[in-house]
């Protein structure tokens, strides 16, 4: 059955064509359309408001901007961030780490990685000097040769959800629950940590308020969005689902993304 969106069939050259933007989504060709349909949804809605839409690009940033406003940040609001985000702001933080990798793969089960991974962290936990030893006999990291070692690592050298869990642990000890990532299960010790220095409000208020700013202006297209796609006429796809997530919106109507 093919889409149609207020009465117009959604072409396959358009899908081709939006395809290169969703590679890195989990199902790109679902992204492409419903990506597609979104931009169908607001020219739509442009050409109603009487907006030239000879340039698509410019005549939706157009429409988000005249129906979709946002309120600028006040003083309050961008020292509110800074007070609740002090990490976003500190410079020269670092931790010395060790980890033991258990990789997932497929021919592994989870289950039984995971209970090994739980039995190797019991160890460690309970005879921290034996650390780098168990590194060398399990992990699957080439760290492995070196006893785990991760060196000397600050901000954004790791991945967002390793290096969440590297900021929070107390020096000399090891963490006591398994940190998941998409390399897999850590076991995961931080030797020495330095906590760095916090940079005045002032220093950051410019940048901060930009950040608040595309926050905002992001929500409130969103929601603008979601609502036009409500009301349009979209047959041979069900987009209730889609409706209340983010991945409605399409790249190119989002300029800035939020940190």
């Amino acid at each position: 059955m093919p889409i149609t969106v207020n009465g117009v069939e959604l072409l396959d050259a358009e899908v081709e064509q939006e395809l290169p933007r969703h590679q890195d989504s989990d199902n790109p060709l679902h992204q492409a359309v419903l990506a597609r349909i979104l931009r169908r949804v607001l020219l739509d809605e442009a050409q109603r408001l009487q907006i030239d839409t000879g340039d698509e690009e410019q005549a939706i940033g157009e429409l988000l901007e005249r129906q979709a406003p946002s309120p600028a940040p006040s003083e309050a609001d961008c020292r509110r961030f800074y007070e609740r985000h002090p990490e976003r702001f500190t410079v020269g933080a670092c931790v010395e780490a060790e980890h033991i990798l258990f990789q997932v793969t497929p021919k592994v089960p989870l289950q039984a990685l995971t209970l090994q991974a739980e039995d190797v962290l019991e160890r460690a936990r309970a005879e921290p000097g034996r650390f780098a030893e168990l590194a060398r006999r399990y992990s699957n990291c080439p760290s492995a040769a070196v006893g785990g070692s991760l060196g000397q690592l600050g901000r954004g050298d790791t991945v967002p959800e390793f290096e969440k869990v590297l900021f929070a642990i107390p020096a000399g000890t090891v963490h006591p629950r398994l940190v998941h990532s998409r390399h897999g299960l850590h076991i995961v010790r931080v030797a020495r940590s330095v906590p760095g220095r916090l940079r005045p409000y002032e220093d950051v208020a410019g940048d901060i308020a930009q950040v608040l700013t595309a926050m905002g202006r992001d929500t409130a297209w969103r929601q603008y969005t979601k609502v036009l796609v409500a009301r349009a006429q979209i047959e041979g796809i069900d987009l209730g689902e889609q409706l209340g997530e983010d991945r409605i919106m399409a790249p190119e109507t989002s300029r800035e993304s939020p940190p």
